[in-house]
């Protein structure tokens, strides 16, 4: 059954607030804890911008340097969230698929669901292992490399920095486990042309894991006195279609092979297969801030529009047919915020935001974005008055969302400090404090 959600905001709601003026609805009680937040330890020699929003009055309650540009790490996936409602409907396109009397066709169309133990269901694995006729793969059209511009090339085997491809399997990540005497990785190493071996080094403080730079080739070192439980998740290497062939053989137990030319049919032959709501994989994308949901994201609504991934090609179409009014011109580059080229400004978040709560109910983004006590929060706003993404990289520090005053007015915030030279847990406390006062004074 399709669910029906309100439809896209009018160009007045856009105009009415990006224009609205910085200056008229500056409350005095939050320019003193703004001052107050900005003058802390943590925070009096960063770049920091604030932008607090009332949209029920369409006012702007406190800006603070709104209008610079900040690198905002995982605050980015705010906008990738709104591609993805705007773009990819009520359910995530798994495949495409056409049947011959002989050959079942498939093409992969970005879903980083299948497979993934996060998910019970199936319905692509189910499609491939009920036929009992010969599997092809057809190659997509994709100008995605493995990794986004600007990410750290020295983060490959990190567990943030997935792959990206046309059809991920198992989250384009090796699962490691070691407790005691269990050592296991998941799937087989084999499964991606790759070796695991383990080794005991009792000079470690805790287990290690690694891969190889330029192979699928994974070790594990630990101490023969540790017992805690490691559960690590390494990127492994996605390679060809060839090597997806030989993957999905492999799980299968059947032969896929990938076709040597396209059959001579028109595309609208082929069927999309979907394989679950959409907020199944948002509300972990922005609870967990996990990167390669983000990533794939974008590359999902890519393929459902056009048949071809391009994380740039929707990333423009989103800007030009959605956010042509944003007071600022972001520099948008990947779904994750991983990249050090992205640079937004706090009223861009803002404006994203509104037009988000004014499209959907907030019963629905409150489910998908983070509160107190849960997910990237779970330690911060115990009281549960804000829903809001956090960002962090190293010296940047952002979180923007929604917060819930005393009196139940819902307001549109965000805070962007980048270029400190603390914690980040020193200036997430500082933050905190700020939005606690804002919260319980209105």
């Amino acid at each position: 059954m399709k669910i029906k959600y309100p439809l896209k905001c009018t160009a007045f709601l856009c105009l009415t607030l990006f224009c609205a003026h910085p200056l008229w609805a500056q409350h005095s009680n939050l320019r003193k804890g703004a001052q107050e937040l900005l003058n802390s330890q943590p925070l009096n020699q960063a770049h920091v911008g604030i932008c607090i929003y009332d949209p029920a009055k369409q006012e702007y309650w406190y800006q603070y340097q709104e209008n610079k540009y900040f690198t905002p790490a995982s605050n980015t996936k705010i906008f990738t969230l709104f591609a993805g409602l705007q773009m990819l409907g009520d359910s995530l396109p798994a495949l495409k698929y056409l049947e011959t009397d002989s050959v079942l066709y498939v093409k992969g169309m970005g879903d980083p669901s299948f497979l993934h133990p996060d998910y019970i269901s199936q319905p692509a694995m189910d499609l491939l292992t009920r036929t009992d006729k010969r599997i092809v793969l057809i190659p997509g059209v994709i100008t995605n490399k493995r990794f986004g511009p600007g990410w750290s090339w020295s983060d490959y085997a990190d567990y943030y920095q997935p792959e990206l491809n046309e059809w991920p399997v198992y989250g384009n990540v090796a699962r490691i486990k070691h407790h005691r005497d269990t050592i296991s990785i998941t799937p087989p190493a084999f499964s991606y042309g790759g070796h695991f071996s383990w080794q005991v080094n009792d000079t470690l403080s805790e287990a290690v894991t690694e891969r190889d730079e330029r192979s699928n080739t994974f070790s594990l070192q630990y101490a023969k006195r540790d017992t805690a439980l490691l559960l690590a998740e390494v990127p492994y290497i996605t390679g060809t279609l060839q090597d997806l062939a030989q993957r999905l053989q492999d799980t299968l137990h059947k032969p896929v092979t990938v076709a040597e030319q396209m059959p001579a049919v028109n595309a609208k032959a082929f069927t999309t297969l979907y394989s679950r709501p959409v907020d199944s994989l948002f509300t972990p994308m922005m609870h967990r801030s996990d990167n390669f949901f983000a990533e794939q994201t974008l590359m999902m609504s890519s393929a459902k529009q056009w048949d071809t991934i391009s994380t740039q090609k929707v990333i423009d179409y989103v800007k030009q047919q959605y956010l042509q009014n944003l007071p600022d011109k972001p520099e948008w580059v990947d779904g994750s915020g991983l990249s050090r080229y992205n640079l937004f400004s706090p009223r861009d978040f803002v404006s994203v935001l509104t037009i988000m709560h004014k499209q959907y109910p907030e019963e629905r983004l409150w489910a998908i974005f983070p509160t107190g006590g849960k997910g990237t929060l779970r330690n911060y706003y115990k009281e549960q008055f804000v829903h809001a993404k956090t960002g962090t990289l190293s010296g940047c520090v952002a979180l923007s969302g929604y917060l819930v005053t005393k009196k139940g007015k819902t307001l549109v915030f965000s805070v962007l400090v980048n270029n400190h030279n603390g914690t980040s847990t020193a200036v997430r406390r500082a933050v905190e404090r700020f939005l606690t006062e804002v919260r319980n004074n209105n």
